[in-house]
């Protein structure tokens, strides 16, 4: 195929069915059966938890990344059924541990019980309330060595300060959610996720303690894309 072609091919309009199609292909390929996250897939489900949750792919990648990172503390904000907790607690050693942050009790409690079911209920500690409050608790000593930002948005500037304090020197912060179909760089959208987003990445540029980038994404959750930040 001539570059020329190639090029136009990839202009070609795709949608979410091409990107379900994609992810099922691939994870077909690259994920193995897993019997305790369709636990907890059903176990949200019928708690009556909203499927907002990572995709399968997703929290691959999020495990690949905290092993990739060396991670012995992981911080998490935003657990909802713990279902990106498993995926990050699967990357800790033995000695390792995980601190995530939920406001809703009853989230809470079923992500308790998926958590005990994959095994974690020693490792992952969950803490309920305003995660702005939350972090204010939390020590840096030991510092974190990994940080996943999953909650509401309108915090996220207020989340990635704190999740800065608290870990190390190269360590690694995601944020998610942060393309949001490419709404949070048109104007015309002003609704207050989009602008929480606006606001968390006003707060990064010219700061010289940490380098970031945007990563965009499609795939069985749409379109959407990541924050990658190291502390330096």
């Amino acid at each position: 195929m001539s570059a020329t072609n190639f090029a136009r091919q990839q202009r070609t309009p795709t949608t979410i069915d091409d990107w379900t199609r994609s992810d099922t292909y691939h994870n077909s390929f690259l994920l193995s059966e897993d019997p305790v996250q369709e636990a907890t897939v059903k176990n949200n489900k019928d708690k009556g938890l909203p499927n907002i949750a990572v995709s399968a792919a997703q929290g691959k990648f999020l495990n690949l990344l905290a092993q990739s990172a060396g991670a012995k503390r992981i911080l998490e904000v935003g657990t909802l059924g713990a279902y990106s907790t498993i995926w990050l607690a699967r990357a800790l050693p033995k000695d390792g541990s995980l601190v995530t942050l939920e406001l809703d009790e009853h989230h809470a409690k079923v992500a308790k019980e998926n958590l005990t079911n994959a095994g974690f209920a020693d490792q992952v500690q969950v803490i309920v309330g305003l995660a702005a409050e939350s972090l204010k608790t939390l020590s840096a000593d030991p510092p974190f060595d990994f940080a996943f930002i999953d909650a509401d948005k309108t915090g996220n500037a207020t989340y990635f300060a704190e999740a800065k304090r608290l870990v190390r020197k190269g360590g690694v912060i995601i944020v998610d959610n942060v393309v949001r179909s490419a709404r949070v760089s048109d104007p015309a959208y002003t609704d207050a996720n989009v602008e929480g987003v606006r606001n968390l990445l006003k707060s990064i540029k010219g700061d010289s303690e940490v380098e970031a980038t945007t990563i965009g994404t499609v795939g069985d959750k749409g379109y959407d894309g990541f924050l990658y930040a190291i502390r330096k």
